[in-house]
């Protein structure tokens, strides 16, 4: 697959700090991408044919649903639940009666219902910009010596983006740089781990009475950080 390079906002996300500069990245994305659902979108034939047929995970359709614009989302939903509606006729018309068909519906109903569930027009439209930046990481570490000391001086990834970065190397490079890019990119998360879990350690400890005089250190805000890189970009930025 062939991506655009994304450099600015990568060199932006590195200078920036923190646990994982692709979670900065995704949050600005994932912003954006609520105002252009919510925007001129919603009368666009394409967005809305796509809509139509994938609809929004739980995540999503809450972000949609609270980000200030609820005629733009009504309008998207109707036109999502008049197609499903009329699938579900379609499919339970093709139903055989009970004297004709077997123990087993044809029809698989839970994961029928459950693909309500799964499918994401925002979560594909997302992904892809991340992967964009991901492979621009990669592009940069081949080819870019500051940028190689700026990402040897950096906290790695969260764990979700730690291994979207694997794939992207294994994917984009080869010989000895994948084996360096794989190398060093393990140690730099190891090494973080070893830290926040020493700083949530002590989060904890704080908690007894005997240590509640004593300084907190970098582990005040421990916990959301933690969750951030084990989690991803939802934990960024929490208190």
């Amino acid at each position: 697959m062939k991506y655009e390079l994304e450099t600015i906002p990568v060199w932006d996300a590195y200078r920036a700090g923190g646990e994982c500069p692709v979670c900065i990245l995704e949050k600005k994305n994932e912003a954006q991408n609520v105002k252009y659902f919510l925007g001129d979108s919603v009368m666009d034939p394409d967005t809305r044919v796509a809509a139509n047929e994938k609809g929004f995970c739980v995540y999503h359709s809450e972000l949609l649903f609270e980000g200030g614009h609820k005629l733009g989302l009504a309008l998207m939903t109707h036109t999502y639940l008049a197609r499903f509606l009329a699938d579900l006729r379609r499919k339970r018309a093709e139903e055989p009666d009970a004297k004709a068909r077997s123990k087993r519906p044809s029809v698989e109903w839970p994961a029928f219902f459950r693909a309500t569930r799964s499918a994401c027009l925002f979560c594909e439209r997302l992904a892809a910009t991340i992967d964009r930046y991901v492979f621009t990481i990669v592009y940069l570490y081949k080819k870019d010596e500051d940028f190689r000391k700026t990402f040897h001086a950096s906290n790695g990834f969260c764990l979700p983006h730690l291994a979207r970065a694997l794939e992207m190397a294994e994917e984009n490079l080869s010989g000895a740089i994948r084996e360096e890019f794989t190398r060093e990119l393990l140690a730099l998360e190891e090494k973080r781990l070893a830290v926040l879990e020493g700083e949530i350690d002590w989060f904890t400890q704080k908690f007894d009475y005997r240590n509640q005089d004593k300084p907190w250190g970098n582990s005040a805000d421990a916990l959301p950080r933690v969750l951030q890189k084990l989690k991803g970009h939802r934990f960024l930025d929490r208190k």
